[in-house]
């Protein structure tokens, strides 16, 4: 008994040398990866980051201490917004919560218009969302160093876009760009993330689109998990169970942080293909016990991941993911759904009809 319990001991040992062994060569790694991004790459942006050094170093995580840089170049601002115009509605956003809060107190909300109650229920909707907003972390709810700064961008946001308003799950977004970026360069980097296709299909919830979306999914599921896939179809299970949730808050709400910022480094070289790649290796990596579940359960196994679930071991997955059916890459396959435009198309996803 007491020499299991030694084997036991020097076995844990072992296993914590080699943890410790892996975590020092990862700190190196990222130590000589941010010298390289600082000193090379980014004074080079627009004439390396195409390169294939370039992208394998992308592809191996960006040091955090560049990442929110990286990104926002990578995602770019098309909208052409300054931090002074992010100020006006900020502002803009201010003033409607005073006047909210004063109407309010008088119970006047009934006068107040169709309109104004439904800026009233998002920014109803902002605050609930943010207590909910990686909770674990206790730096986003009330009282917390990130709580104003999250509610500023997400109510600016609804006085920049009020054709969108606030969506549930926008506030896992926002908050993993306030941890890597400034405040107006975090609102810079959301509103031109969710003006990208596919976010803003999802988040004005375009039924049309999102089912597109869904469908060119099915084609690369089908093409690389045949066995899955006809396992999900045997149970009507349709992507949009887990994919929605997935896409909504790109992956920040369903894998742990550090991860889920991983994936990002990649959408935002990759864009809206990685996203769906990324799904896919998710599928992919649990295979095996999705096969042995019914609809319930792979719901319920979807919908909350192991915590355990590790980079190198979603990275070999996805890498594993060829994107790539009957010569045609995703954007191909993406755009001759467009053109298709068939009812047939609605099958795919029942829970979405309209």
């Amino acid at each position: 008994m007491v020499a299991e319990a030694k084997k036991r001991e020097i076995k844990e040992a072992h296993k914590r040398k080699k943890i410790m062994k892996e975590r020092f060569k990862q700190e190196e790694n990222i130590a000589s990866a941010m010298v390289i991004w600082i000193n090379e790459i980014l004074p080079n942006w627009e004439g390396m980051r195409s390169t294939r050094r370039v992208r394998e170093l992308w592809w191996q995580g960006l040091p955090p201490s560049v990442r929110g840089k990286v990104w926002s170049l990578a995602v770019g601002n098309e909208l052409n917004i300054t931090p002074e115009l992010y100020e006006i509605f900020l502002s803009r956003a201010k003033e409607r919560w005073k006047s909210f809060s004063e109407t309010s107190s008088e119970n006047d909300i009934e006068d107040a218009g169709a309109s104004a109650a439904d800026r009233e229920a998002s920014l109803e909707l902002i605050k609930l969302d943010i207590s909910r907003t990686f909770p674990s972390l206790y730096i986003f709810q009330k009282g917390g160093p990130y709580h104003d700064l999250l509610h500023s961008v997400l109510g600016a946001y609804t006085c920049y876009r009020p054709d969108v308003g606030y969506v549930q799950g926008m506030s896992f977004i926002a908050a993993v760009l306030i941890l890597n970026l400034e405040e107006a360069d975090a609102f810079i980097a959301f509103a031109n993330l969710l003006n990208k296709p596919c976010q803003l299909a999802f988040f004005r919830v375009d039924h049309s689109m999102m089912l597109k979306y869904f469908a060119a999914f099915e084609v690369f599921f089908e093409e690389n998990l045949p066995k899955l896939f006809l396992h999900f179809k045997s149970y009507n299970l349709t992507p949009d169970i887990y994919l929605i949730d997935w896409i909504f808050t790109l992956y920040s709400k369903s894998l742990p942080l550090d991860l889920a910022c991983r994936v990002w480094d990649v959408f935002c070289r990759d864009g809206e293909e990685f996203l769906f790649r990324t799904g896919l290796g998710i599928l992919r990596l649990y295979e095996d016990i999705l096969l042995q579940m019914d609809f319930i359960h792979i719901a319920q196994f979807l919908t909350k991941l192991p915590e355990d679930i590790t980079s190198e071991k979603l990275f070999s997955c996805i890498a594993a993911i060829q994107m790539q059916n009957s010569n045609k890459k995703w954007a191909q396959v993406f755009a001759s759904l467009m053109k298709d435009n068939k009812e047939g198309d609605k099958n795919h996803s029942p829970a979405l009809k309209s």
